[in-house]
């Protein structure tokens, strides 16, 4: 059987951030590497599928523990190999991480005596040349060389996946190389995508509140991406995803067309469906703050819902 490891870092520097990256990934496993990764995609068998308990490594590194947030059985084609998906936080950089990705490599690789593919995900803002690999060698001998892959989020051009069908491309072009004056034009895309999708409300929610954390639009922006959508066919079916839009079209009264789309909105957005989908949150292993955030309930709503489960 795979292990498929997500390394949180129990350190202040964990923010929210690396908690959504960390939820996106696990609760669309599958599009993740189809989107980013398509020969490991092609290898895995995505048929068992299978959570296992939380583990502790001590990291002698920098002296602190570090818990495997995540950890799945999954078949790779009949052979067993461990593949490590590492999601960096966004909001730091660590200049020895390719030192810290072997020590990981090396404490799986000890407990499971399997083959390992490791993937660090770089989810920050600006753009770097990562290291990929850590060596040890001397003048006259080289002992090793350890290579893993790497997804730098900031180095993908976004218009590489606006034509495809994939919702976690769709939530990670708020992390792409877009520049200031492409928000909009991002945004427009992303509800596209979304519409082409069609996916169910707990899904489009979680999407939706991924991509909103990262790319926001002022009212200026919001009032030139509703003046674009308008002249498309779809509009109307548009009108009814954004939760931005939503809002900001509520509190200006804006345009009759528009005034649909928000009532629809309003409609899905009451407490019963509020709830319903923190409840398929919650199902997939959501955490309460994330459902809290994305659902727009309170923490204590959460835990109440959680307890009925």
């Amino acid at each position: 059987m795979t292990q498929i490891t997500l390394i949180r870092e129990e350190n202040t520097k964990y923010t929210h951030h690396d908690q959504l990256a960390k939820e996106l990934i696990y609760n669309f496993f599958e599009e993740f590497l189809e989107a980013f990764f398509p020969e490991v995609h092609e290898s895995v068998d995505f048929s068992e599928i299978r959570p296992l308990s939380e583990e502790v490594y001590t990291d002698i590194l920098q002296g602190r523990n570090r818990k495997l947030d995540i950890v799945i059985e999954t078949k790779l084609k009949g052979e067993e190999t461990i593949l490590i998906i590492h999601v960096e936080p966004q909001s730091y950089v660590e200049n020895d991480f390719h030192e810290r990705m072997y020590h990981y490599f090396s404490l799986l690789y000890n407990k499971y005596q399997k083959p390992i593919l490791p993937i660090a995900v770089f989810s920050y803002n600006e753009k770097r040349n990562e290291q990929d690999e850590f060596s040890i060698s001397f003048p006259f001998f080289h002992v090793l060389t350890f290579n893993f892959l790497t997804l730098e989020l900031r180095k993908k051009n976004w218009r590489e996946y606006i034509e495809s069908d994939n919702p976690v491309a769709a939530a990670l072009l708020s992390k792409m190389g877009y520049t200031e004056r492409e928000k909009i034009e991002v945004k427009l895309e992303f509800l596209k995508m979304l519409v082409r999708m069609k996916l169910n409300p707990a899904k489009q929610r979680f999407i939706t509140g991924f991509f909103d954390v990262y790319l926001t639009l002022n009212d200026q922006e919001e009032e030139q991406l509703m003046e674009e959508i308008k002249e498309l066919d779809n509009a109307e079916e548009i009108f009814e995803l954004s939760n931005s839009w939503e809002r900001k079209g509520m509190e200006k009264g804006i345009e009759k067309g528009i005034e649909k789309g928000i009532e629809k909105g309003i409609e899905k957005g009451k407490m019963e469906e509020r709830q319903n989908i923190a409840k398929e949150l919650l199902k997939q292993g959501s955490p309460v703050e994330f459902v809290a955030k994305v659902t727009h309930l309170s923490k204590e709503e959460v835990e109440e819902l959680k307890g009925k489960l």
